[in-house]
């Protein structure tokens, strides 16, 4: 969801705030991928501890422009200070009825945590399939909390 909840916002904002540098990186896995590894060690009969990687790694700046290129989109990245940019994105969940970026989710990327060390365990390539797939990504926003949640159980935001 969040390559395509990144697709949503260069679809609708002309200007994308970047907590940062925009230097921290991320392997984003394809879905389906994902569930192969789900279903392939979901029948393992031993324990398995493994990275869900694709095979490449992307600065998230890199990642917003490639996004923004492959659904014909032209943006403004502004680099922001993380703080302030935590604040416009609670402005734009308020929008949304969501929780855009939190805090945690931040200081994971901003340390590198979404990548690994390891031979990647997906196949599929984010760019080819993003070329093949423009009009896929990014039509409408998956909201987490309403994922989650209830309408009448929803934490405040």
């Amino acid at each position: 969801m969040l390559i395509n909840n990144i697709a949503y916002l260069l679809r609708k904002f002309p200007i994308f705030a970047v907590p940062g540098s925009g230097e921290y990186r991320l392997q984003p896995i394809y879905v389906e991928d994902m569930a192969d590894l789900c279903v392939k060690y979901g029948y393992a009969q031993d324990d398995v501890i493994l990275d869900a990687v694709g095979p490449q790694v992307f600065a998230f700046n890199e990642l917003l422009h490639l996004i923004a290129e492959k659904i014909g989109r032209r943006v403004w990245l502004v680099n922001l200070p993380p703080s302030l940019a935590l604040s416009l994105s609670r402005a734009v969940g308020l929008f949304l009825g969501d929780m855009v970026l939190t805090r945690d989710e931040l200081s994971g990327l901003s340390a590198n945590l979404l990548i690994s060390a390891q031979p990647p365990t997906g196949q599929t390539r984010l760019g080819d399939w993003l070329a093949a797939n423009p009009e896929k990504v990014g039509q409408r926003y998956h909201s987490e909390i309403q994922r989650h949640y209830s309408s009448t159980d929803s934490p405040s935001l």
